[in-house]
């Protein structure tokens, strides 16, 4: 995250919570109401061996900018987690996590007086762009800034207060995490560990638990313990950095050789927390828990600024008006804190309706000067055919910390002039230690409000699968802060969040017999699975289904191709962007793709299959040797883009959505042939833009980077498969043809035509190993952007798209033959590139892993 607003639902809630495991009830609700809440799984309702995934999006409403228009989009996120818990051993469990969240938008990086920027009438306030300049201001003598009528000149008081917006381009943070357990008759104990990584941002925690069963298990005693570790690296962004007043942070700011600003930080974070949970009797149980965190180190956030107001207390006063003058510092945030949260639950049967009642209170306080409460009910309803629809209210309050001001006022000059003892005019800059020791304007700092109903529906069907889907809509309200006081209206905002899941219980579903599974296993698949970069290789019997899992990452690194040559930077200068110039090229890009497939059979002769996706993509970029110097004067967009272009640019979210239906053709157990005809839905954005700088609009991202295709695509192929003894083989031919020549952004990514051929060999009766050739090529890009777009190296030329490549593929895959995990597959094939004939000038290519899951039942 290389801008200088980053996304708050980041910075001060998903880095500090999920990362540290803070089990406060106020972070607690924040991460609820700014993470995503339907992505995080109940424990007391998860499995003992459950797989899921769930999706969220999280959507930000417009602020109140008070009759001035922001250009600027809101705060967004996608989420993606997924999880897995299995048993090792009878008392051995494993659990592992994985998230990812991409979010974009605006979000507030300081509070002002809306006068502060200038003449309101003119649209030019802090709320409208992303400008941090130093600005004179105009006060009365009581200190209320004051504003002037352009037509009379006449002055009026103006104590409205309104958020300065700064929009940020696509960012990603990735989180991985275990627990390992061990379970006696009466007892537990866990160790668990994991990283979370971001542009900017990485922590690294572990944590202990145990519980202790007893009173014939109707009371049980839960104690955790756990430590993160933290580094902070956040670029200030090169738009806002000149006006960013980082004195009161020297000894971490490091400026590069190029001009640019890092903020550099470590913290730490202990947390403890023991519970009690007592089942009162068979209807109803009341459990408490207990925790406190000690949070040291850099605990500021490095995208939050103060607007401090200097008034120098000599001047005189004219016309009964005093002059000062602003800046933008970083906040400063005290470097230790120290929390303490009580949570409160009762759970209720109701028998007469066979539904459940759940009510929690949680109180959180720490020594910034913040006491919140947390009041929270759901009902659960069976709806008969195992549906279950769960209404949910929840009401948060808070105080405001103690450090909290919307902006400051200090009583001295921001640079002082006076003469010295020889009559020369001396320039005394303002002094950092008359300011507050501490200062935020971040507004989840503030005292306020927040009320949200929302409702959750999910419906379990046969062999242990459930599907959830729900939403969320929450109010943000100083007004609504527990016994008044809270934050002026100018901070009010509302959102929402929406949600799905697929879960699966594996001990619940209906394992095969050995043997009827190693039929099976031959009868459909003809040997071993195809390799896992292989997809559509086998049918299902009718009334079959299967659930699988497929990742896939691709990296491209190195030399700059044209054809199937290497291209230098001269020649990248003047000829890799049609007629214009080149200023950049990429150094690195990666893909990763998640994708479920979900199979069903309704009769022998057909099955029937749907592909989701979630994917994100990550581009660095370098600037090329002999590239001109760009005029901002002349063309400061593309001046604006280029400096973007040192930052590393991220998109991540859904992409596009796939069904297909698989016809069998021919089948004598020996050797199989059956055809695919597939839709492709342009589900995934395919117009990404990034974000705007100062008052130029940068326009679309790099087509490579869009996450769809942004039309309907025909995805046909034909796929034959044999076996002999230990031996298998296949080969398959496949294509995409656009169904549109242009997409809502104006491009059309080129068709595609692969062929493949592969065999495979059993190597024992759980592991066989495979070898597969690929030849694929793809033409170029159709049309172009139809709005706002930055040439500024091959990524933006729609020739440079596209081309031959041949690849050889080398695989293993893994089948449970028996024992508790019978029926999983796994599968491991590593592409790697033999040749490019490359359109245009492109990045070579790496290689690509793929790795499956699967699970027929």
């Amino acid at each position: 995250m290389a801008e200088v607003q980053l996304a708050e639902v980041v910075v001060a809630v998903i880095k500090v919570v999920t990362a540290s495991k803070d089990p406060s009830s106020l972070q607690k609700l924040t991460l609820a109401a700014l993470a995503l809440p339907g992505l995080l799984i109940n424990p007391a309702q998860a499995a003992d061996e459950e797989v899921s995934f769930q999706y969220g999006h999280y959507q930000e409403n417009n602020r109140n900018l008070y009759n001035q228009q922001s250009r600027f989009k809101p705060i967004e996120v996608d989420s993606l987690h997924g999880t897995g818990k299995i048993k090792l051993a009878e008392r051995i469990n494993l659990a592992f996590n994985y998230i990812q969240d991409t979010w974009g938008g605006a979000t507030p990086v300081t509070t002002a007086p809306l006068s502060f920027a200038g003449n309101r009438n003119e649209g030019i306030i802090a709320g409208a762009t992303p400008f941090l300049q130093n600005n004179s201001l105009l006060f009365d003598q009581h200190l209320n800034p004051l504003n002037q009528d352009p037509n009379t000149g006449a002055y009026s008081r103006d104590n409205q207060l309104v958020h300065t917006l700064s929009a940020a381009s696509p960012e990603t943070r990735k989180q991985g995490d275990f627990r390992l357990g061990y379970d006696w008759d009466e007892t537990a104990i866990g160790v668990a560990g994991g990283v979370s990584v971001e542009n900017d941002y990485e922590s690294r925690f572990g944590s202990l638990d145990g519980r202790w069963d007893f009173n014939q298990k109707r009371t049980s005693v839960n104690a955790g313990l756990s430590y993160t570790n933290s580094d902070t690296s956040a670029r200030m962004d090169h738009d806002s950095a000149p006006y960013i007043e980082t004195s009161t942070f020297n000894n971490q700011v490091e400026q590069l050789a190029d001009g640019v600003k890092i903020v550099n930080g470590k913290r730490q974070d202990w947390a403890s927390s023991i519970g009690l949970t007592q089942v009162l009797n068979k209807s109803a149980l009341l459990s408490a828990n207990l925790g406190y965190t000690r949070s040291t180190g850099y605990l500021s956030n490095p995208y939050k600024m103060v607007t401090v107001a200097f008034i120098d207390p000599d001047q005189t006063a004219v016309d009964g008006t005093l002059i000062g003058e602003s800046r933008a510092f970083l906040e400063k945030r005290p470097n230790e804190r120290n929390q303490w949260n009580v949570n409160l639950r009762y759970v209720q049967h109701i028998q007469a309706l066979d539904a459940a009642l759940h009510v929690d209170y949680r109180f959180f306080s720490d020594d910034w000067g913040i006491n919140a409460h947390t009041f929270e009910a759901d009902w659960a309803q069976p709806l008969g055919h195992d549906w279950i629809v769960t209404p949910r209210v929840r009401y948060y309050s808070q105080d405001a910390a103690d450090f909290y001001h919307p902006y400051l006022i200090s009583n001295q000059a921001a640079n002082k002039i006076s003469r010295d003892a020889n009559g020369q005019l001396v320039t005394t800059p303002y002094d950092p230690k008359l300011l507050p020791s501490n200062y935020s304007s971040d507004h989840r700092l503030s005292g306020f409000g927040a009320l949200s109903g929302g409702v959750t529906i999910s419906k379990k069907f046969a062999k242990g699968i459930s599907l959830e889907a729900g939403v969320e809509y929450y109010t943000h309200a100083g007004s609504l802060k527990l016994g008044g006081g809270g934050e002026n209206s100018y901070a009010d905002f509302n959102y929402y969040v929406v949600n799905g899941a697929l879960k699966v219980d594996l001990a619940a579903l209906s394992l095969p017999q050995a043997g009827d599974h190693a039929s099976h296993s031959h009868h459909h698949h003809h040997g071993a699975h195809a390799p896992a970069g292989v997809m559509f290789d086998h049918m299902l019997n009718a009334g079959e289904m299967m659930l699988g899992y497929r990742y896939m990452y691709a990296n491209q690194a190195g030399n700059m191709l044209q054809g199937t040559n290497t291209i230098g930077d001269e020649r990248l200068v003047n000829q890799a962007c049609d007629t214009g110039t080149c200023y950049v090229t990429p150094n690195d890009m990666s893909m990763h793709m998640h994708m479920l497939d979900l199979m069903y059979a309704p009769t022998d002769w057909l099955t029937l299959m749907l592909m989701p996706q979630f994917m994100d993509m990550h581009m660095t970029m370098r600037p090329l040797d002999g590239a001109p110097i760009v005029d901002i004067l002349t063309n400061p967009s593309t001046d604006a883009a280029v400096k973007h272009a040192d930052h590393e640019h991220t998109t991540g979210g859904i992409g596009d959505t796939s069904f297909y239906a698989l016809f069998k053709v021919f089948d004598n157990n020996l050797h199989h042939v059956h055809a695919t005809l597939g839709l492709s839905a342009p589900t995934g954005d395919a117009g990404i833009k990034l974000r705007d700088s100062h008052r130029q609009e940068l326009g679309y991202i790099h087509y490579g980077m869009q996450l769809g295709s942004g039309t309907w695509d025909f995805k046909p192929s034909l796929t034959y498969t044999g076996h002999l003894a230990d031996w298998s083989w296949g080969a398959q031919i496949s294509g995409t043809s656009r169904l549109s020549q242009i997409s809502s952004s104006g491009f059309a990514f080129g068709d595609i035509l692969q062929s493949t051929a592969w065999g495979s060999y059993q190597l024992t009766d759980w592991l066989a190993a495979s070898v597969r050739g690929v030849y694929t090529v793809q033409g170029r890009l159709k049309n172009q952007y139809n709005n706002t777009y930055n040439k500024i190296g091959p990524m933006d030329n729609p020739a440079s798209y596209g081309g031959r490549f041949w690849d050889v593929g080398f695989g293993l895959n893994v089948s449970v033959p028996s024992g508790s995990l019978q029926g999983n597959q796994l599968s491991f094939e590593w592409l790697q590139p033999v040749s490019d004939d490359v359109n245009g000038a492109q990045l070579e290519r790496e290689g690509a892993l793929s790795a499956t899951w699967s699970y027929g039942f």
